[in-house]
């Protein structure tokens, strides 16, 4: 069984083919898949593809790249959306201090919003992460000292004092098609000392491509080179370590059903 735990199908560059893609991860063994909404005005078409089929789930919020559009959302607007019974995870969110599309006092506040709706609403909080690392885990050490909060450190490409301290508030790590890059020692290492009950994978796409796919359009099919990389890495049977990144994402979002076997 197969798992991806963070596609963005509502993207322009599935539009001719979505259903086909949708088709090819069924077809490979993807049993579940959480869509990802980057803007609030993407919210319907996320949600619609996770209405019409009964394996895709969607997540609510605004990427840190969106933030500076974002300034007027409130956590209230973000409890509404979040209350569909398909929506499993608020954000993504975070902090990016690599491209700094947005001004960072704006992805921090809208970040807190997020953080908010998340805890009232007893959903994952969905965690984009680059170059901003003491300031992120400043951030969730503050938001989780408000009461609880589950938290998803997605597509992790930072360091081991983040990760430590992320671990520390309970949260899950997230990786993707980067592990299988020539260069991301960096992301092997990480990944290799992640607690096993912490961990799940994603496709990220359709950015990503794992290897043997590096320079195409990323499809959810394509987790299972993730999944693949992750068992080799960490030296799991692929069979064992399917069934360990399954129970993992099912107690992570817990209103996700799980696959009969």
């Amino acid at each position: 069984m197969l798992i991806d735990s963070h596609v963005n199908l509502h993207h322009k560059s599935f539009d001719e083919d979505r259903g086909e893609v949708i088709a090819r991860a069924r077809s490979a063994g993807v049993a579940r898949m959480i869509t990802i909404c980057d803007t609030i005005a993407n919210f319907p078409d996320v949600i619609a593809i996770a209405q019409a089929h009964s394996d895709i789930f969607a997540s609510v919020g605004a990427h840190p790249h969106y933030a500076k559009d974002h300034l007027d959302l409130t956590a209230a607007r973000l409890i509404e959306l979040g209350q569909h019974q398909k929506v499993v995870g608020i954000g993504e969110t975070g902090l990016d201090r690599h491209y700094n599309h947005s001004p960072f006092e704006a992805q921090v506040a809208v970040l807190r919003v997020h953080a908010e709706a998340a805890r009232a609403l007893g959903k994952t909080l969905i965690i984009h992460t680059r170059d901003a690392d003491e300031a992120m885990a400043d951030l969730l050490e503050e938001e989780a000292g408000k009461g609880p909060l589950r938290i998803l450190m997605h597509c992790y490409t930072s360091g081991l004092e983040l990760a430590q301290r992320a671990l520390a508030l309970g949260a899950y790590f997230s990786f993707s098609g980067i592990m299988t890059f020539k260069n991301a020692h960096d992301v092997r290492a990480i990944a290799s000392v992640i607690p096993l009950d912490r961990v799940i994978v994603e496709t990220d796409c359709p950015y990503l491509a794992p290897v043997p796919h590096r320079g195409q359009r990323c499809e959810p099919a394509h987790v299972a080179e993730v999944q693949a990389a992750f068992c080799r890495l960490r030296g799991i049977d692929p069979e064992q370590g399917s069934a360990l990144l399954a129970d993992n994402f099912f107690r992570l979002f817990p209103a996700i059903p799980r696959v009969s076997t």
